[in-house]
C-alpha cells in the first residue's frame, strides 16, 4: 500500500507522517509513505476545474490539480490520499465535507481520507501527555491540567506555555518566526507519540478513517 500525505506545513507533516506509520504497523499494513508539506492552508480556488497560479504554494491552493494529477496516475491503485490540516477558525465539520467533496469529484478513483485538527495540530500534540513528558521532562503540568482537549483556545500558545520557559516572549514574537519553534516541538513530540494514547477527537476520527480506508 502507498500513503500519500498532502500537509499544510512542516509541522503538521512530521506529526500527521509519524502517526500514520505507527497506525499502519499497528495494523500490521505493509505500506510506502510519502509526506508533502505545503506552505500554509491557503483557500480552495475560485475556478477549482483550471490550473493553479503559477506560484501557488499552499496546500488548499493546490489541491484540485493534485488530485486530479493524483487520479491520474494512481486511479484504481492500492493507494490511500490523506489531506491533513487544520481547522483554524472554520467549522470542522464544514471544512472536513468540503475536502470530502473535492477529493470526491476530483480524485474519485482513489482512496481519500482527511484529517483535520481541531483548530491546529498542537491538539493532536496535546492530546498525548505523556508523549509530551517524555520530550519535555520540565512541563508544567498545571498548564496541561488546565488545557479542555480540541478547543479552540489558542493552541499553539497553550502547548508553548506547557513546554517553554519563555513562552510569553515567543507568543509575543508569533509569526513567522514562531513556525521554526512549532515545527521542532512537533518533531521532538512526536517521536514519543502513541496513537493508541492519544485522547484528541479530532485525531481519533483520523486516525478511524485511516484504519478503516
Amino acid at each position: 500500500m502507498l500513503i500519500e500525505i498532502l500537509s499544510e506545513d512542516k509541522s503538521g507533516a512530521v506529526v500527521v507522517q509519524r502517526l500514520a506509520e505507527r497506525i499502519a504497523e499497528n495494523e500490521g499494513v505493509d505500506f510506502e509513505l510519502h509526506v508533502h508539506p505545503h506552505r500554509g492552508c491557503g483557500s480552495f480556488p475560485k475556478d477549482m476545474d483550471s490550473a493553479p497560479p503559477k506560484f501557488a504554494s499552499s496546500l488548499l491552493d493546490l489541491l484540485p490539480a493534485k488530485l486530479r494529477a493524483y487520479n491520474k496516475v494512481y486511479g484504481g491503485k492500492d493507494v490511500i490520499l490523506v489531506i491533513a490540516m487544520d481547522s483554524d477558525d472554520n467549522d470542522p465539520q464544514e471544512l472536513r465535507q468540503m475536502l470530502y467533496s473535492c477529493a470526491a469529484k476530483y480524485a474519485p478513483d482513489i482512496r481519500s481520507i482527511v484529517g483535520l485538527s481541531t483548530e491546529e495540530i498542537e491538539a493532536w500534540v496535546l492530546g498525548d501527555r505523556d508523549a509530551i513528558c517524555a520530550a519535555y521532562p520540565d512541563s508544567r503540568m498545571d498548564v496541561l491540567d488546565s488545557y479542555e482537549q480540541d478547543s479552540v483556545c489558542g493552541t499553539w500558545e497553550v502547548l508553548c506555555r506547557v513546554i517553554s520557559d519563555n513562552a510569553e516572549e515567543l507568543i509575543d514574537i508569533g509569526y513567522p518566526a514562531i513556525g521554526h519553534y512549532k515545527a521542532l516541538w512537533a518533531d521532538n513530540i512526536s517521536k514519543y507519540m502513541v496513537p493508541q494514547k492519544n485522547v484528541s477527537p479530532s485525531f481519533n476520527t483520523f486516525k478511524m478513517a485511516l484504519i478503516t480506508a
